[in-house]
């Protein structure tokens, strides 16, 4: 057929409500697992006797096999077409995994169940940001994928899993917080199967040539987000690998204390999901890249040198830890928004690859080796360098937003930005 392929009629705003909010739920029990050992480490570390860089090592291998998946997932997701049943087997895999951590008696056991779950989680968003921008509004896009990466991720993965683990861990052992990951995947599994459609194709020109990925990374917007995910994701995954150990034992708090401050890092990050996505779809993507990575030097400067009230150094934790409503914007929306939209799973398992292999497989082993050195301090300084430089880079960021790109296109000041439709 010559011409343009119509894709089906967008689905109702309540449909688009459902899918953001489902996908968010899923992509929360998955991070819920994900971070569940590094809330675990106070009591893991002794059982196991694991040293720091070993400790390092765990963020490290889950992240190598993460971003592996991710890029082929994402890949092979775009070119079949089958987004739905990617993310239930994804899902489904990555419960089974959460089995087996529980079941670790030694240092390999234990990274080996790691390695075996970055495997099954790594596609579950690139495929998940593919379905959002299959069926969400693009005036809404931004918030949408920012709600499905970050709202469900942190509320539970962040914010309920301290809650919940520290105090089992205490009680039961820490065994148990890996099995009771793994039941409410099977439900979101089964939710996405059954009430979720295959996203229609996005709509194109057959004679409109694509865009091909060396052609994406030859747009600066594209590069610099891979930049930018290197230091942010280091900043994310030092922080959930050594933060704990630190306020525990470089800062002498309680266990319950360090599950509270950490937990508020997961209501910031629940809060921030849609509201610095939803900002910078009415101000513009780069002012908010740009100041959301610089505020973030305030979460390691408070933890190392603020020795006041823990309420008020969670109101530090709370605000510092905003800057993770950026994920979706430098993973997906900015580089979907700059070249051709049909490559969004591929462009976000390819960036999110990229962020977890140099920053999330190389920074934790480097961590653990600066704390064995320098002492727990250091992977907080580690953070706060990485944030800086992350601020630095967004100064070169060119704008995408699309209504900000209209209301400059109606008025004349700038040229829309290729591989973006204006929307009002």
């Amino acid at each position: 057929m010559s011409g343009r392929a119509h894709a089906p009629a967008r689905a109702s705003s309540g449909y688009q409500v459902w899918v953001t909010g489902l996908l968010s739920l899923n992509f929360g029990i998955l991070f819920f697992d994900r971070n569940a050992l590094n809330f675990l480490m106070p009591f893991v570390q002794p059982d196991l006797g694991l040293s720091n860089t070993q400790v390092g090592l765990f963020s490290s291998a889950l992240s190598l096999t993460w971003a592996l998946s991710g890029f082929v997932v994402g890949r092979v997701s775009d070119r079949l077409g089958a987004q739905k049943a990617v993310v239930v087997f994804a899902t489904l895999a990555f419960c089974l995994c959460s089995v087996v951590s529980g079941f670790a008696t030694s240092f390999l056991m234990l990274l080996g169940a790691r390695l075996l779950m970055g495997a099954a989680e790594g596609g579950v968003m690139p495929v998940s940001h593919a379905m959002i921008v299959g069926e969400v509004s693009p005036e809404r896009r931004g918030m949408a994928m920012g709600v499905a990466q970050n709202l469900g991720s942190n509320l539970l993965g962040s914010g309920l899993a301290p809650i919940l683990l520290v105090p089992l861990a205490v009680a039961y052992g820490w065994r148990e917080g890996f099995y009771l990951a793994a039941a409410p995947g099977v439900i979101t599994a089964a939710l996405i199967w059954f009430t979720l459609r295959e996203p229609p194709a996005v709509e194109h020109h057959d004679d409109a040539p694509r865009v091909t990925l060396r052609a994406a990374f030859a747009h600066r917007n594209v590069v610099l987000c891979a930049l930018i995910a290197i230091l942010l994701v280091s900043y994310l995954v030092v922080c959930w690998a050594f933060m704990p150990l630190f306020l525990t034992k470089g800062r002498g708090f309680d266990p319950g204390t360090m599950g509270w401050l950490m937990a508020t890092l997961g209501i910031s990050a629940g809060i921030g999901s849609f509201a610095v996505p939803a900002l910078s779809d009415a101000i513009g993507r780069r002012p908010v890249m740009i100041a959301f990575s610089f505020l973030g030097a305030i979460l390691p400067l408070g933890a190392i040198y603020y020795g006041g009230s823990a309420w008020l150094l969670g109101a530090i934790f709370f605000f510092g830890w905003a800057l993770n409503g950026l994920f979706p914007m430098f993973m997906a929306t900015i580089p979907a928004e700059s070249v051709d939209p049909r490559l969004t799973a591929t462009l976000t398992g390819v960036v999110m690859g990229i962020g977890e292999v140099l920053g999330g497989v190389l920074s934790p082993f480097l961590a653990g080796f600066l704390a064995d050195a320098y002492g727990l301090a250091a992977p907080v300084w580690l953070m706060l360098v990485l944030c800086l430089a992350a601020g630095v880079l967004a100064l070169g960021l060119e704008e995408s937003a699309p209504r900000v790109l209209a209301r400059r296109a109606a008025s004349g000041r700038h040229p829309v930005t290729p591989g973006v439709v204006p929307s009002a």
